[in-house]
């Protein structure tokens, strides 16, 4: 974990209120895996006073990181108004990053919950897997960008009014994707190399949760949550799980979905 302060090298608007930002931070660049996460100083001053958590998104040979995030308050308001040049001071990496052990990869991703999933295509592609991404979004406008997508990735897109692509949510979609996968297998196993790693809202994991295809897989979830430091301390982002107390900040962001109480 390193505090930094980093030069902006874009902020870019790429979807209706949602921002790309590229800063200089290879310190954190060449420490992290994805999965993990930043806490960003939103203000100049102390107002607002907590950090905002953001995963990685990409991470570039340079040693610059990316950063997908939605504007929903005051925090990220302040972060959509900085231009490049200007500096960010930012806390990291930070949490358990994901667990990857084999050759077939299906990602789940559920609106902005794709942030942390195109650093672990990048990854997995970079290594010789193979990657499959279920990309939802309620409505075309809010789809992220072809030309950012993970080269090399067997991309699906869900919308759920059916302005682009499929029509419905992403996890209606899991068998189709699994079996880009597995084309040869006369059913889905989970035991045949493949791993499922998904991002989103909690209503999309209760689904997969009661998904009976789904049943026996090892899936790794990643959370989101309000917290205080981002390392632990403040207990600010504990949740019951399963397996008891944790910190979403410490234990997680990344989770096995069985552990999860939804």
């Amino acid at each position: 974990m390193r505090g930094l302060s980093a030069r902006i090298i874009s902020n870019a608007e790429i979807m209706p209120r949602v921002y790309l930002l590229r800063a200089e931070a290879p310190a954190i660049a060449c420490d992290t895996r994805p999965g993990q996460f930043v806490m960003v100083r939103t203000s100049l001053d102390c107002d607002p006073l907590l950090r905002r958590p953001l995963s990685i998104h990409r991470v570039h040979d340079n040693g610059e990181i990316a950063l997908l995030y939605d504007v929903v308050g005051r925090g990220t308001e302040w972060l959509a108004q900085r231009e490049a040049g200007a500096t960010i001071d930012l806390l990291g990496p930070l949490g358990n990053g994901f667990t990857v052990d084999s050759p077939n990869l299906l990602l789940v991703a559920g609106g902005c919950g794709i942030a942390p999933l195109v650093f672990l295509a990048d990854i997995a592609l970079a290594q010789g897997r193979r990657v499959v991404l279920l990309c939802g979004a309620d409505t075309a406008a809010r789809v992220f960008p072809e030309q950012q997508l993970p080269h090399g990735a067997l991309t699906t897109i869900v919308t759920e009014d059916g302005s682009l692509g499929q029509q419905g949510l992403a996890t209606d979609f899991i068998a189709d994707a699994l079996r880009k996968l597995a084309p040869q297998a006369e059913k889905i196993d989970p035991q045949d190399d493949m791993q499922i790693f998904a991002c989103g809202p909690n209503d999309m994991y209760r689904a997969m949760a009661q998904n009976d295809l789904l049943k026996g897989w090892n899936i790794q979830v990643s959370l989101e949550a309000r917290m205080g430091c981002g390392f632990g301390v403040c207990y600010g982002c504990t949740i019951h799980t399963r397996i008891g107390l944790k910190r979403v900040c410490r234990d997680g962001p990344v989770f096995k979905l069985t552990d999860l109480l939804l």
